[in-house]
């Protein structure tokens, strides 16, 4: 798709190495554990050009990129304090995602802490002579090094119509819903390995591979990864094959006050619907800090 916005040829660019799937098995799956995640296929650098939004901040929208920065007050102190982080942050996170988008209902699907330094091994106390199962909710893992998009678009209907049924069993119904990414970073800007989002008009509707998320205590190895499993059964992303025609942002130096929300999912195909995504190191700032963020994943419905 042709795209001619004059002012996006003011943004500043730089460029990076961003990690797209390459030809190889069949099963493409992820497993998750503690500090660690590892898929069964292969991703390759492609070099990229990556524009930096921060300038032209109000040129982007929802219906066309599907992707905003936010202003997004936070009130948390400590995002590494798990208990004030499930206390108080969804709850903000859907208030802010319900303004910015209009919606009727937010429902939060959880957070998760991601960082580019060195992640600690897990300290899950011993209860009886095992450790607890790991959770992927809530938990630390590194930044996303590949480009995806976490939901798989034909698992998403039948996912958000229960999940309407579980919060509203008398509602209504539903006439769209969007899935989205609520994603801060809590650590001085510049980051070294902040997001880049991906232009929803530069992606075309029959791109993407599912790829199947399986969080597990211990990370499988060579042909385990690919025995028979219930696929079917488990949640899916999308990963994506590298195509010249995608057109990547990110917003350098964000603060602890902002918000970068972007669509995973949205069911009106109408509009702009969806965002690939990946980490990137961004090496056109110097003396720039680790990158630690959150993100919480929502679905809002419009009744």
């Amino acid at each position: 798709m042709a795209i001619n916005d004059d002012i996006e040829e003011t943004a500043r660019t730089c460029r990076a190495n961003l990690n797209y799937l390459l030809p190889g098995p069949d099963i493409n799956r992820r497993f998750v554990s503690a500090g660690v995640e590892v898929s069964t296929g292969t991703y390759g650098p492609f070099p990229t050009t990556i524009r930096d939004g921060r300038t032209i901040r109000e040129h982007f929208s929802f219906d066309q990129h599907a992707f905003r920065l936010l202003e997004a007050p936070t009130s948390i102190d400590n995002f590494h304090d798990t208990t004030e982080v499930e206390s108080h942050y969804q709850a903000e996170v859907c208030a802010h995602v319900k303004t910015a988008l209009g919606a009727d209902l937010v429902l939060s699907q959880g957070w998760m802490l991601r960082t580019s330094g060195a992640i600690p091994k897990s300290t899950n106390p011993d209860t009886t002579d095992e450790k607890k199962p790991y959770r992927h909710y809530g938990g630390l893992q590194p930044a996303a090094g590949e480009v995806h998009i976490d939901t798989e678009p034909s698992r998403q209907p039948a996912y958000a119509q229960k999940l309407y049924e579980r919060a509203r069993p008398d509602g209504p119904g539903f006439k769209r819903f969007i899935m989205t990414s609520f994603w801060r970073t809590f650590s001085p800007g510049p980051q070294d390995c902040p997001l880049a989002v991906c232009d929803a008009r530069s992606v075309g509707g029959d791109e993407g591979t599912p790829n199947v998320l399986w969080v597990v205590d211990r990370i499988p190895e060579g042909e385990e990864m690919f025995e028979d499993m219930d696929d079917g059964g488990q949640l899916a992303a999308a990963v994506f094959r590298h195509n010249p025609e995608h057109r990547w942002w990110y917003f350098s130096s964000m603060t602890r006050d902002e918000a970068l929300l972007f669509k995973f999912h949205d069911s009106d195909r109408s509009v702009g619907w969806r965002v690939p995504h990946s980490a990137f190191w961004d090496a056109s700032f110097e003396d720039s800090n680790v990158r630690e963020s959150i993100e919480c994943r929502t679905i809002a419905f419009f009744e």
